[in-house]
């Protein structure tokens, strides 16, 4: 097991200008930050549709557990922030769709907006690695 600090990016343009990291961990704990559901080419993913923008932020999300050494399975929390909480459905179907089998503490919150006004929904993730990898 490490216990040294490791910080890892998405290579969004504003990680450097914010000062932050898609993903840090530290020893087995691993925290995403919150995550939104811009595409490879910066555009927004799915706008106007909730269940495509969770799904796109979880995808973003796994990549930066992966990267980090974890996996879904560790997973132990989910945020899941909507600027509409009466859709919380949509969002609930793309989590229950990745983590049905995980099921880690969910909170489902309403937000007054986001940085990009077609964000509909943004996540974060905390994960706990098990077992042997480092």
């Amino acid at each position: 097991m490490t216990d040294i600090r490791r910080t890892g990016g998405s290579g969004s343009p504003l990680e450097p200008q914010i000062g932050f990291s898609r993903a840090v961990r530290a020893g087995r704990y691993v925290a995403v930050a919150g995550t939104a559901p811009i595409g490879d080419d910066g555009s927004t993913v799915g706008p106007g549709d909730v269940h495509a923008q969770t799904v796109r932020c979880l995808d973003i999300a796994e990549r930066a557990l992966q990267d980090a050494g974890a996996s879904v399975e560790d997973v132990v929390r989910t945020r899941i922030m909507l600027t509409d909480v009466t859709r919380w459905k949509e969002a609930a179907r793309a989590h229950g769709e990745r983590f049905a089998s995980v099921r880690p503490a969910t909170t489902f919150v309403e937000v007054s907006r986001f940085i990009d006004p077609d964000w509909l929904v943004e996540v974060e993730v905390d994960a706990v690695i098990t077992g042997e990898r480092n």
